[in-house]
């Protein structure tokens, strides 16, 4: 589970609430700051702030979210008929070449 660091209560279970939005919205190519925002009746700008002592900022942990969920399903033997450009698009990536660029940077490439 993602670290929680010390904050007022209401702040963590709004901050709980979004993580598991972003995991069970994680398909969705939509899924960016601005709409989590705009889905939890706050404005950006209090998004981000309650993610200001997080280990990862909230478009980093979608990004790493997607890519780990991605290489679970490129490593599985059931999906090793799927395309990359598929199990790319079903982690929300637009298309490969974004998928690719995320991969590489993720990687330090």
């Amino acid at each position: 589970m993602t670290l929680v660091r010390r904050l007022p209560r209401r702040a963590q279970e709004t901050l709980q609430r979004i993580y598991r939005f972003i995991e069970t919205n994680l398909g969705d190519p939509s899924l960016t700051p601005q709409m989590i925002a705009d889905r939890h009746n706050m404005s950006l700008r209090s998004l981000y702030a309650l993610f200001a002592d997080q280990p990862l900022t909230i478009a980093a942990h979608i990004r790493r979210s997607r890519l780990e969920r991605a290489h679970t399903d490129l490593a599985s033997r059931e999906l090793s008929g799927q395309p990359v450009r598929a199990i790319a698009a079903r982690w929300g990536f637009s298309s490969a070449t974004r998928f690719s660029r995320a991969f590489r940077e993720a990687d330090g490439g």
